[in-house]
């Protein structure tokens, strides 16, 4: 199943559900969207996702999922309360990925950013308290998330999966013991491999696994680059430093030490359609029922119409 990614830091609400809207109707089969407070760039956007969605739900007939951290931004028993009424709304449609976020986002609480291995230890209450209200439970806690006497009345029939997003082989590797199922990023295919590895040893067989690709396609390798590079600069940063870093102007000044062709290798840049659809072809190869397609590069509506005719024709014959 391909899918199409929707970025609030690239574009705006109203142009994102156009958008949207233009890959359904073009064959895209899924849609996902990221849940950003800051965008990584000050030449972003920043849009709120969670009315978005209800907004993308009601108007495009496909399944929605996001991904959010709970436990600083957003406290756990909101995301149950917005996750539950979305499942209610839209049986089997919604579902949605949960980590354990970035600095760029957290930090408007005042509250500190805290080492990885708190904000795992924070992920996994969460998801407990979530889980705990969807099964109606009244939940009183006082651990690192603090709940006095909360309940949910509103309940689906069926609770929305939860995904574990992890970009590292190690946080793979710990989702697999109690997410739903895996959400995670391109890379390499060795490397993809030993993520996929990594998931399945943690407690992950059998659990269905998802991927999200930033791509980019235009007439030549060096123009699909240099797009890429301009929207998506922030794939040159190592991992820490996309976690920890605290603003859009720092993420501005740490790239522009880098050039163009640090993204290769790191983001899917080819101007030749069949390397995009041998990449999809080995996604699904290794397991990904899905892969949302996250274009960084020339417009979304010609990316949209060149998927549509070359792409898609080559998964659904």
């Amino acid at each position: 199943m391909i899918g199409f990614h929707a970025s609030h830091e690239l574009y705006s609400p109203a142009e994102l559900l156009k958008l949207t809207r233009l890959a359904q109707q073009a064959g895209f089969q899924a849609a996902s969207c990221s849940d950003h407070f800051h965008p990584w760039s000050m030449s972003g956007q920043s849009g709120y996702a969670w009315s978005w969605l209800g907004a993308a739900l009601e108007s495009i007939p496909l399944t929605f999922g996001t991904v959010c951290a709970p436990g600083q931004r957003y406290h756990p028993a909101i995301i149950a309360q917005a996750a539950a009424t979305l499942a209610q709304m839209y049986p089997g449609r919604f579902w949605m990925a949960l980590g354990t976020g970035q600095n760029l986002n957290e930090h408007i609480t005042g509250e500190s950013w805290p080492a990885k291995d708190l904000r795992k230890k924070r992920l996994l209450e969460s998801v407990k308290i979530i889980r705990r209200l969807w099964d109606g439970e009244t939940v009183t806690t006082d651990g690192m998330i603090r709940v006095q006497e909360a309940r949910l009345y509103t309940l689906p029939e069926e609770p929305p999966k939860v995904f574990g997003a992890a970009i590292t082989d190690e946080t793979a590797e710990w989702v697999g013991s109690w997410a739903d199922g895996l959400l995670t990023v391109a890379k390499p295919p060795e490397d993809l491999a030993k993520t996929v590895a990594a998931f399945r040893r943690g407690g992950g067989e059998g659990k269905p696994m998802r991927l999200q690709a930033a791509v980019s396609l235009d007439k030549s390798g060096d123009a699909a680059e240099v797009i890429a590079f301009r929207n998506w600069g922030v794939a040159c940063l190592d991992v820490a430093q996309i976690q920890d870093i605290a603003l859009p102007e720092e993420f501005d000044r740490q790239v522009a030490g880098h050039q163009p062709e640090e993204v290769c290798g790191k983001l899917r840049i080819s101007s030749e359609i069949d390397q995009h659809v041998e990449w999809i072809r080995q996604d699904l190869e290794f397991g990904f029922e899905a892969v949302y397609l996250h274009n960084v590069g020339l417009s979304s509506e010609k990316f949209i119409e060149a998927y549509a005719a070359n792409v898609h024709p080559r998964f659904t014959t």
